[in-house]
């Protein structure tokens, strides 16, 4: 069972954040102790070209581990650090960055983009340095109430301990993967008579926000992620994915809505990105309580695979929540197996 959201902090709860802000504070402007030590220093007072060796090491994990090209964020990292304008913290060892973490914030929540220790280096202590300074001075901001953090190369442990678990909820996640190559295409399923079918197109966002925020209503993904909650949100979500890499390049060709034949209303909705030239990966899948078992959801996700066979991918992955059984039920059923699995976190109670 997931820790209840949402638990309210106590006094003492409080004050040891306030003792653990005073702490983070001195070690970054304290010499260490121990040489070997290792020291936590903000991204916003370094040069971009001291991540270059982990970064390059990054991108070679995320290639090799799901197949993804991490190169466009790696880029957009660089980019930040050298503008003095990312959020968060870098692990020292010696004259050598060994593990970075950043942060961004909107309104009252924040989101950890990502974090990431050197093979050589990687332990829960070194993860969760890193973890805790950035949590601690999104906190001490007073304006944060909610963090969302989806840890993908940290795989899952019923062991794992995290910081500040006194806030904290738990969510087991998977990336899933279809090798294209190695599998036959799906033959059409029975939801194609149910529905028709449109390439996406930037006019169905706002129905297709609608669909979301209706669909993830009391859904457990909306735990997970708060956009769910409303169309506002859903909007914005949707935005992100089109515009911004953090879940590869948008790929409209592989991306479609779903009309339902009786009532002309979105029925469904799949979005898909390129995350290397070979490999695709599914976004969003959605479809409309109205039409859930009526075989939508196959349809969509079979489009969308041979759109991406014919584009030349020979793979295609997704993530979803291992608690999610009817969707992790689709995606065993059409070919795709848990390559990784990793923990979404979400810290939420806290006040300053």
């Amino acid at each position: 069972m997931y820790p209840r959201l949402g638990a309210a902090p106590n006094h003492g709860a409080n004050a040891d954040l306030r003792l653990y802000n005073a702490f983070c504070m001195a070690a970054l402007i304290e010499p260490a102790r121990s040489t070997h030590a290792p020291q936590l220093r903000d991204l916003r007072s370094m040069e971009s070209s001291s991540l270059d060796a982990l970064l390059e090491e990054e991108v070679g994990a995320w290639r090799r581990d799901i197949h993804w090209d991490f190169h466009p964020s790696a880029d957009l990292v660089r980019r930040f650090v050298g503008m003095q304008a990312l959020q968060g913290f870098a692990l020292i060892q010696g004259s050598r960055t060994i593990g970075y973490c950043y942060y961004i914030t909107e309104e009252n929540k924040g989101l950890i983009g990502d974090l990431y220790v050197a093979g050589d280096s990687r332990s829960e202590e070194n993860e969760n340095l890193l973890l805790e300074a950035v949590l601690a001075a999104m906190i001490d901001s007073r304006s944060v109430r909610r963090v969302e953090c989806q840890l993908m190369m940290t795989p899952s442990s019923p062991e794992r301990r995290f910081p500040f678990p006194q806030f904290l909820s738990l969510f087991d996640r998977k990336f899933m993967m279809r090798d294209l190559k190695a599998t036959p295409p799906l033959a059409p399923g029975r939801g194609r008579h149910r529905v028709w079918f449109e390439n996406w197109t930037d006019r169905h966002q706002e129905p297709a926000s609608r669909l979301i925020a209706a669909s993830y209503s009391s859904h457990i993904d909306s735990r997970i992620n708060d956009q769910y909650r409303s169309g506002a949100g859903a909007r914005r979500f949707l935005y992100n994915i089109v515009q911004y890499p953090g879940c590869g390049a948008f790929f409209r060709p592989a991306s479609y809505a779903a009309f339902d034949n009786e009532t002309g209303q979105m029925a469904g909705v799949v979005l898909t990105s390129l995350v290397a030239s070979d490999a695709g990966h599914i976004t969003q899948l959605c479809v409309s309580n109205s039409v859930r078992g009526a075989g939508v959801g196959f349809e969509l996700l079979r489009k969308s695979l041979e759109s991406f066979a014919g584009h030349g991918c020979g793979a295609a992955g997704l993530t979803v929540t291992s608690a999610n059984h009817g969707a992790v039920r689709l995606y065993e059923n059409t070919g795709f197996a848990v390559i990784r699995k990793f923990t979404a976190c979400v810290w939420e109670g806290f006040r300053g």
